[in-house]
């Protein structure tokens, strides 16, 4: 089966970031498979969107901590197939969720959910996917700004996305030898509905994030959407175990 087009599966890309990529990569050409948990209205807009955009985009349901990555695979083969495809190009670990509490008051169950869904469901489906990425593919892990500056209440979840940048820099380091490149994209502040919306809806909290960026700003989702289609891009061919933060200079 000949690709006319190159195909990315990305998880949770009903809205925000993930929304931000899909829309970038089809304007861009690319096709996508994106994932969502319940909002599957909202996913069947992105898919309206994309074509919009010039691309073709697909969702499928997974919830990163109940799924199983196999079974979920099958459904990613037949989208493949369906898209005119029978490899990936390229996997964006994206699903994520905020987590807000003092380390001193982290609750032990709230912090093994957070290990579930950031550390140990893009692992799995990594290793479901590889079978499918071929010579040259891209795996991308999203991590976030907070593992490297600290705003205190946020360590669990901080915790979770250094983990995740070290497990890249090893699949990088293995995955080498068959021309596929893993990096991390670490967002600073971005105006989305993550973490309740806060840093979009609260001026307070707008505030205080433009007051210690570089840029005078937060990140918008479409800066972060342009930043994973220039990382996925054969442009970036040579770049491999590489932490890239986008944050506009925060917290310097």
């Amino acid at each position: 089966m000949t690709q006319s087009n190159p195909t990315a599966l990305i998880t949770g890309a009903s809205r925000g970031l993930g929304r931000a990529m899909t829309l970038a990569l089809a304007s861009r050409g690319w096709n996508v498979i994106g994932t969502y948990r319940t909002q599957q209205e909202e996913a069947e807009k992105v898919v309206q969107e994309a074509a919009s955009a010039g691309g073709r985009a697909v969702m499928l349901p997974f919830d990163a901590e109940e799924t199983d990555p196999a079974a979920f695979i099958e459904d990613v083969r037949k989208s493949l197939a369906d898209l005119g495809s029978d490899t990936l190009d390229a996997l964006v670990n994206n699903a994520g969720a905020a987590h807000y509490a003092p380390i001193a008051e982290t609750d032990l169950s709230a912090l093994d959910g957070l290990y579930r869904l950031h550390v140990r469901a893009p692992l799995a489906l990594t290793q479901a996917a590889l079978p499918m990425i071929g010579e040259g593919g891209r795996v991308l892990f999203i991590s976030t700004g907070l593992a490297r500056f600290s705003l205190p209440g946020y360590g669990a979840y901080a915790a979770m996305k250094g983990a995740v940048e070290v497990m890249a820099r090893y699949a990088a380091k293995e995955l080498g030898e068959r021309g596929i490149r893993v990096n991390t994209l670490a967002p600073g502040a971005i105006e989305t509905d993550f973490g309740g919306g806060a840093v979009r809806d609260n001026p307070e909290v707008n505030a205080h994030v433009s007051a210690m960026t570089a840029l005078g700003r937060p990140g918008l989702p479409k800066e972060i959407g342009d930043a994973v289609a220039a990382i996925l891009s054969d442009e970036m061919r040579w770049m491999s175990g590489e932490r890239i933060e986008i944050s506009g200079g925060q917290s310097l």
